[in-house]
């Protein structure tokens, strides 16, 4: 049986993301997790356009949560949008941090 898990804005109850833990689900890999697009639960993640740069994965941009209220939520994740082929499975994904404190994920039945 595959894991499944919800992330969603503590705050705002938002529910993020949520699907399988699989490669083309929701790939958890180096402390973050990276959604595939169909497993997105929100279009309220949009980028600040505040680059940034890995020297493996190469450049992505943050992205910031804008809530119905007007609030919003900065740099809750990022997009690599110039990936690195060799790590398909973050290219043009959002990412969110496995641990954050604006963040809660559980596992889902």
């Amino acid at each position: 049986m595959s894991r499944h898990v919800r992330i969603t804005h503590r705050a705002s109850g938002e529910v993020i993301a949520e699907g399988p833990i699989a490669l083309f689900g929701i790939t958890p890999f180096e402390g973050n997790y990276y959604i595939a697009r169909r497993y997105l639960k929100t279009a309220r993640l949009k980028p600040n356009w505040r680059p940034g740069l890995c020297v493996y994965k190469f450049l992505y941009v943050w992205l910031d949560l804008r809530l119905p209220d007007g609030t919003r939520e900065p740099f809750v994740g990022w997009l690599y949008w110039l990936p690195n082929p060799l790590f398909f499975f973050t290219a043009f994904r959002p990412a969110v941090p496995q641990s954050s404190p604006v963040l809660s994920v559980e596992e889902i039945a």
